[in-house]
């Protein structure tokens, strides 16, 4: 799968220095991945949550942080729309947020 946007992974995690590796992987795992529809994504990551409009919900860091991202099947590719704190994810509505 090809990650839009790294750049927002790379802002994310110089402000919560915790959170780069398990990005990183994350980062990994997305990018060597061939989904082609949402079960493939929870056999790879367990507890995400899908949403709504090939939406899914990661969590990071052993859920200490939440990543929303649009899935492209067709075009093998991950939008990344979101990566926040729990509180910052609450004020949010994941299924319409957009950047």
């Amino acid at each position: 799968m090809r990650i839009f946007s790294k750049s927002t992974l790379t802002s994310f995690w110089r402000t919560h220095a915790d959170s780069e590796q398990p990005l990183k992987v994350w980062f990994k795992l997305c990018s060597n991945a061939d989904w082609s529809e949402p079960s493939e994504i929870s056999d790879l990551f367990s507890g995400i949550s899908l949403l709504k409009d090939q939406r899914v919900c990661f969590n990071i860091k052993g859920n200490d942080y939440r990543l929303i991202a649009k899935v492209n099947y067709e075009y093998k590719s991950v939008f990344v729309l979101f990566i926040g704190s729990h509180a910052e994810y609450d004020k949010i509505d994941a299924n319409t947020y957009t950047p």
